[in-house]
């Protein structure tokens, strides 16, 4: 595809005041262009959003691993050197999640909703945006749309029109939340793998039949009903407990509710399974079931999860759910700036772009933010090296496929090491060799950005 050429920037409008789209939007403030930035909410909820506020965490409050060696944690740091909006709000707001960065939702969004109001190169507007014609961006250089996998019907319409066809759509869920007070904690325990004097999760152990019976209700519960004229199409990373289980038997057991590292101070034994309850906030009075979205109903989520030891009388803040996640077929659809190719002047950023995850959205925005604002000065900055995180992830983007499909941030996305290595040493190679290549660029660019 040619990149798309705005040939001046000053006036921006975004559409969507989430994580892309508040990253894109502090980028372009910085270098001193004016943002619009549009959002729904309060005017309209999408199903899975309850917060005013920006950028809501509507899934996991977790950013995943902050590992060094891992694809989103070296992505992260990569982020944190570009001056991430999202990084620098995620340390503000963190709770304990072990090698995890995760952070109080709440918090968090509050954080973001007011780096935003109190940008004065940013206006916020309270507006849902119906559809890429709208006029209330008439007049703006350029238009972003950052509205993320949960955009409107209209929009979702107007944009499938835009890149000449119906839209590509999967399936997320979500997991429940409980009150920390409702769980039984003289049968679940502190610890994470291999650490047992860590804080930073709750663990619930289950015996061999109590595993069992869990497993028979959750293929035998009662399940959301999916709209007759979609077809359901599940993200690998997201999918339902419920499907997970029915692939069979010890699926759980061998994935995330695996015991290996675990012991039941009750017994001295290692469970036979293990459900982690990781929190939710900073005063620990809400807990998320890790790997436990889902979309039974609400009435089978509270009595199935209430099978799991400590969790008899558990108090649901928050049931799961499932909601329809939205994006585009980008190599097809999208040039390399991530511009329309049907309409130059209009730039998609986040989820909807068919990147998956929190960090992966923010990243996206964050980069686009960076084109524009370097576009603004008159200067054309050059992608990240493919070896990079962020590189290998901007260039999946580009990368035509058969089954085009959203994608977390992974080694897998670079290019090959081309040496021979041991498995065990690989990811630390793919790592060292991402961090050499990043640096290097970025001091190439450092008089762009």
């Amino acid at each position: 595809m040619q990149e798309a050429h705005v040939s001046h920037i000053s006036k921006v409008a975004i559409v969507g005041g989430g994580l892309a789209g508040c990253e894109c939007a502090r980028k372009l403030s910085l270098a001193g262009v004016h943002v619009t930035l549009f959002e729904m909410k309060p005017e309209r909820f999408s199903p899975a959003h309850q917060l005013e506020g920006l950028a809501e965490l509507v899934c996991s409050n977790s950013f995943r691993s902050d590992q060094q060696d891992s694809g989103v944690g070296l992505l992260k740091q990569e982020m944190r050197e570009l001056g991430s909006l999202t990084m620098s709000a995620a340390e503000a707001t963190k709770v304990p999640a072990g090698k995890a960065l995760a952070v109080d939702r709440d918090l968090f969004s509050a954080h973001i909703t007011r780096e935003m109001e109190q940008d004065a190169n940013v206006t916020l507007v309270r507006k849902e945006i119906p559809s890429l014609d709208a006029p209330e961006l008439l007049g703006f250089d350029a238009v972003v749309i950052a509205a993320g996998p949960l955009a409107s019907e209209s929009l979702s319409a107007s944009l499938a029109q835009a890149v000449g066809g119906t839209h590509l759509y999967f399936y997320d869920a979500i997991a429940p939340i409980v009150s920390a007070d409702s769980i039984d904690m003289t049968k679940a325990f502190w610890g994470s793998r291999y650490q047992p004097d860590d804080k930073d999760y709750l663990n619930c152990p289950m015996s061999r039949e109590e595993y069992f019976a869990f497993h028979a209700a959750l293929i035998a519960g009662e399940k959301a009903p999916t709209k007759d004229f979609e077809k359901e199409i599940h993200f690998e990373g997201c999918m339902p407990i419920e499907a997970l289980a029915e692939r069979g038997e010890m699926t759980l057991a061998f994935g995330s509710f695996k015991p290996v590292g675990f012991t039941d101070p009750a017994t001295g034994q290692r469970p036979f399974a293990i459900v982690q309850l990781r929190t939710e906030d900073l005063n620990k009075s809400m807990f998320n079931l890790v790997g436990c979205q889902t979309k039974l109903k609400h009435g089978e989520q509270a009595r199935i999860f209430r099978m799991i030891p400590g969790l008899e009388n558990a108090e649901f803040v928050r049931f799961g759910s499932v909601h329809r996640n939205t994006y585009v077929n980008a190599p097809k659809s999208l040039g390399p700036d991530l511009s329309l190719s049907s309409r130059p002047d209009v730039f998609l950023a986040g989820q909807i772009t068919g990147v998956e995850g929190y960090v992966e959205s923010a990243a996206c925005g964050l980069w686009l933010g960076i084109v524009l604002a370097a576009r603004a000065r008159g200067l054309k900055i050059p992608p990240p090296p493919p070896e990079t995180c962020l590189g290998g992830l901007l260039n999946h983007l580009r990368t035509e496929q058969k089954n085009f499909q959203p994608s977390n941030v992974q080694f897998g996305l670079t290019p090959e090491l081309n040496m021979r290595a041991k498995k065990k040493d690989r990811k630390s190679l793919y790592a060292e060799r991402a961090r050499e290549r990043f640096a290097a660029w970025l001091e190439s660019v450092r008089d762009i950005l």
